[in-house]
C-alpha cells in the first residue's frame, strides 16, 4: 500500500469499540468511513464481540461516518443475507465478491439509494469493471442463489460445520494439543493455542509455526487445507460425511506428530 495513502487511514484493533471512539473522537470530522469484516476472515475466523458491532453502527450514526461492511467472505456463508442477517447490523455499504457469481471472477457492492445515486450514469463518480454483468457468470450467480435458498441449506451447512468441529476437537484432545477452534456457520479456523481470539494481537507467536507443520502433515495424509494459519476454511454442501471422516483420521496423525 503507497504511503501517501495509507497516511490517510487509521487501523484500529477489531473487537475494540473503545479505541475506535477514540480515534473518531481524535479526529473528529475527519473520517468517511468505517471499513471491516463484520466476522473477520482474513486473520483466521475471528467473531465480532457481542456489541461490537452494533456499536460501531451507533457511532458511525452519530458522527454521520459511511459504515462499509466486507461481506467477500461471510456474504450467502453465514446466511442467507450474510453476517448483516447473522447479526441484524446493515452497512451503509457492502461489498461482495465471486460468490455472486457461482466462484466466477465478478465482485459488486451495493448500499443505501444516497450513495449509489452518486454513481454513474446517475451521479459523477464513474465506475465500470470488464467484468461487470458478464453472462456467464451471472447466470452462475443465479443458479448459486437458486441452490442456496433450497429448503434446509444452511441447516445441513450448519449440521455438517459442528459434526466437523466436534471431530477436530476430539482428536485435538487426544492428542493433548492445545486449540482454539473457532468457527461461524461453515467458517472456521483452528489456532494452535488455547487462548481463544479475539483480534489478531491474541495469536501467540510461536501459532502460525505449529499449524505450519499440521498442514505438512494434514497435506501428506491426503487433506488439502488452506496453507496460511490466517485464512479461514469454509465448509462445502458438498462434502460427505465420509470426506469429514477421513479429516479427522488425518487429523488424528497431525494432531500427534506435534
Amino acid at each position: 500500500m503507497p504511503a501517501d495513502f495509507a497516511k490517510h487511514t487509521l487501523t484500529a484493533t477489531y473487537n475494540d469499540l473503545a479505541e475506535t471512539r477514540a480515534l473518531v473522537a481524535a479526529n473528529k470530522g475527519e473520517i468517511a468511513c468505517i471499513i471491516l469484516e463484520a466476522i473477520a476472515g482474513n486473520m483466521g475466523c475471528v467473531a465480532p464481540k457481542p456489541g461490537f458491532l452494533e456499536g460501531l453502527r451507533q457511532l458511525c450514526n452519530e458522527e454521520g461516518i459511511i459504515l462499509i461492511i466486507d461481506e467477500v467472505m461471510t456474504g450467502f456463508r453465514v446466511a442467507f443475507g450474510g453476517a448483516q442477517e447473522r447479526y441484524g447490523v446493515r452497512g451503509d455499504l457492502v461489498c461482495l465478491g465471486k460468490i455472486i457469481g457461482g466462484g466466477l471472477p465478478v465482485g459488486a457492492f451495493g448500499g443505501k439509494r444516497e450513495i449509489m445515486e452518486k454513481l454513474s450514469p446517475e451521479g459523477g463518480v464513474y465506475q465500470a469493471g470488464t467484468l461487470s454483468g458478464n453472462p456467464l457468470a451471472m447466470s452462475a450467480g443465479i443458479a448459486t442463489l437458486k441452490l442456496l435458498k433450497e429448503e434446509g441449506f444452511y441447516a445441513r451447512i450448519e449440521e455438517k460445520s459442528a459434526y466437523f468441529e466436534k471431530g477436530m476437537r476430539q482428536a485435538a484432545t487426544a492428542a493433548g494439543v492445545p486449540t482454539s477452534l473457532q468457527r461461524v456457520g461453515g467458517m472456521f479456523c483452528t489456532y494452535f493455542q488455547a487462548e481463544e481470539v479475539f483480534n489478531f494481537a491474541d495469536v501467540k507467536a510461536e501459532t502460525p509455526k505449529i499449524f505450519a507443520k499440521f498442514f505438512r502433515t494434514m497435506l501428506e495424509e491426503g487433506i488439502n487445507l488452506a496453507p496460511s494459519q490466517y485464512e479461514a476454511g469454509f465448509m462445502s454442501i458438498a462434502h460427505s460425511t465420509a470426506d469429514l471422516d477421513q479429516t479427522f483420521e488425518a487429523a488424528a496423525k497431525a494432531f500427534k506428530a506435534l
